[in-house]
């Protein structure tokens, strides 16, 4: 019955060419029909039914390119006449044959208990086989025994059809993945990138066991969260995670208490502290922060009283300390400078100015905020049958009051991403998988290919990412890497991702040689990349198109490993509606989504 209901889908589409030679199991020829050469046929979804081991086959795969041949154009007698009369009536146009080149990515087989299986092109079919378009009935048909794991992003590359993706969690279990696995969105400013990885975050929020991290250095997805973002695609995420019943809390830089002392010995070192006492960046002002922390310690100061005036108070004593200078001052000129500095100084000027900003980032009072082991141990918490998404905020506009700068910002992110490191290898040890993915916005900043040295904190971050790229699959603990670039960013990186996303802009110079390097020989399929158009060259907004290429086993169409291209969608209404996500309209505007523990 349901071999008779998908022949009769097929039947009733249009038949745009047949097999034609040569071909492989490759790559098929097909010789365009004359009813199709007027439609766009570059990027459409086709399928074509054989018999391979007596058992009903159906092969898709995308057109990637057509060509125009006519031999008679091409002798040059022929040639001639026709720069003389522009064309010629029995030849041009009537002996005009198109050619397309059609890569397969999925086969299904007739049979199994779910009615379909995945199979191989283990044969080429024969010339005349028919080739159709593909529809979403077909589509929703072969793939009905899945239906409850597919997610839209977009249709197929200028065409109607929804590409069916899956997005599965990194746990055991029907729609468990069984281990992790790291993905990538690559692309130009204005591509859709961030838009796309807003998708597939609530792709894998419908999952309650799975938790998610994003690490967000603009503050673009928080104001997405809470409702808070302005455009032509303001996706509400908070709506939505409250529909999917999923806890969500955005973490700002003022909400997030720092929680070791190596972290303020860091900070106090980047920090004008010193440089107003004239100590610059050097060996001397290394030793001392160390030494400052390290007394602080032996004086029973507290990480979070830092920024009382008595914790201030100690730390100015010690600076006066003989025995403490000694430590970073060898010389008898140099201490004297220093404590004519300190004498000089106001110490009010210098508790408000420049110890308060930084002292801040580790007080535990203020309101709603959280330190860091706290904030993970309610994200990662493996007893909850729901587990939330948290977003950690760490743009400079939530920083007000705050010492905080690109280098700050590098010391935090290390410090969340060894915590994090830490839970997972602690579960991994129970024999438990993490079951969590981290996306990290602006990738190319914090894992880039080349650093100058003088960026130890930089430095360190790209260290840590690298490390967990490589080691923490294995842990159930996935990364989302979101970057401008492609070649700048880190190979080491790129080298463990499992799934890409390409949009517009890496088409030209190291980008596109390093897309070669990732797609391989699919010279065709860089040829349709390189069609794509800049989404900000449309008309008006309403008509911007997305386009991505993507590799790697995201869909079930995927599995030969080939590329797929799809064009985001680029309204909310339609991502909602494929995707069968019906959010209820809020009337008091609250999108708080409650708060850590």
């Amino acid at each position: 019955m349901k071999e008779q209901q998908i022949d009769s889908y097929i039947s009733a589409t249009e038949r745009l060419a047949v097999i034609g030679s040569p071909s492989s199991t490759s790559k098929l020829t097909l010789d365009i029909l004359g009813s199709a050469i007027a439609r766009k046929l570059v990027g459409e979804l086709a399928l074509l039914q054989y018999v391979q081991d007596g058992k009903p086959h159906y092969a898709i795969g995308q057109i990637t390119e057509v060509e125009l041949r006519n031999i008679w154009h091409e002798d040059p007698t022929m040639r001639s006449l026709i720069r003389q009369r522009g064309k010629v009536d029995p030849v041009s146009e009537r002996q005009d044959t198109h050619q397309g080149q059609m890569i397969i990515s999925a086969v299904f087989q007739k049979g199994g208990s779910r009615g379909y299986e995945p199979s191989i092109l283990g044969t080429v079919p024969a010339t005349g086989t028919a080739v159709h378009l593909v529809t979403d009935e077909i589509l929703d048909e072969i793939l009905s025994p899945y239906r409850e794991q597919l997610f839209y992003l977009g249709h197929v590359y200028g065409s109607l059809p929804k590409l069916p993706l899956w997005f599965k969690h990194f746990d055991q279990g029907p729609e468990g993945a069984g281990e992790a696995y790291h993905l990538g969105i690559f692309g130009k400013t204005g591509s859709g990138k961030s838009v796309l990885a807003k998708m597939i975050l609530l792709a894998y929020a419908r999952y309650p066991k799975m938790a998610l991290l994003v690490i967000d250095p603009q503050g673009e997805f928080s104001k997405d969260l809470l409702g808070q973002a302005s455009g032509g695609f303001a996706l509400p995420l908070g709506d939505v995670l409250s529909k999917f019943k999923k806890p969500f809390y955005v973490m700002t830089v003022r909400q997030l208490v720092l929680d070791t002392w190596e972290l303020f010995e860091e900070i106090i070192y980047e920090s004008q502290f010193f440089e107003r006492l004239t100590m610059p960046r050097g060996e001397n002002r290394r030793l001392a922060a160390s030494i400052l922390v390290e007394k602080l310690q032996k004086k029973k100061v507290k990480l979070k009283d830092l920024h009382t005036r008595d914790a201030f108070d100690t730390a100015w004593s010690l600076l006066k300390d003989q025995k403490v200078q000694v430590v970073f001052y060898r010389t008898e000129s140099s201490r004297k400078r220093f404590n004519t500095t300190l004498e000089e100084a106001d110490p009010d000027e210098f508790y408000k100015n420049y110890w308060v900003p930084v002292a801040e980032l580790f007080r535990e009072d203020r309101k709603g905020a959280a330190t860091v082991d706290r904030a993970l141990s309610w994200l990662l918490d493996l007893e909850s049958n729901n587990r939330p998404v948290l977003v950690i905020d760490l743009s400079k506009e939530k920083a007000e009051g705050l010492f905080w700068d690109e280098k700050i910002q590098a010391l935090v992110i290390k410090r969340l991403l060894d915590g994090i490191n830490y839970n997972a290898e602690r579960y991994y040890k129970n024999n438990q998988s993490l079951n969590a993915l981290v996306i990290i916005d602006e990738a190319h900043r914090l894992a880039p290919r080349d650093l100058p040295k003088e960026e130890e904190a930089a430095r360190q971050v790209r260290r840590v990412l690298i490390d967990a790229a490589r080691t923490t699959r294995k842990y159930g603990l996935g990364w989302l890497f979101i970057s401008q670039t492609l070649s700048s960013i880190h190979t080491e990186i790129i080298q463990q991702l499992r799934i890409f996303f390409f949009g517009f802009g890496l088409g030209l110079g190291q980008e596109f040689q390093a897309l070669r390097q990732l797609v391989g020989s699919s010279g065709s399929a860089l040829d349709l990349y390189q069609l794509f158009r800049d989404p900000h060259s449309a008309f008006d907004v309403s008509s911007h198109q997305y386009s991505f290429m993507t590799i790697g086993p995201v869909s079930p169409l995927s599995f030969a490993g080939t590329p797929l291209f799809f064009n985001a969608f680029n309204t909310v209404d339609a991502f909602f509606e494929a995707n069968d996500i019906k959010v209820p309209v809020r009337e008091n505007g609250d999108r708080s989504g409650g708060q850590v523990g």
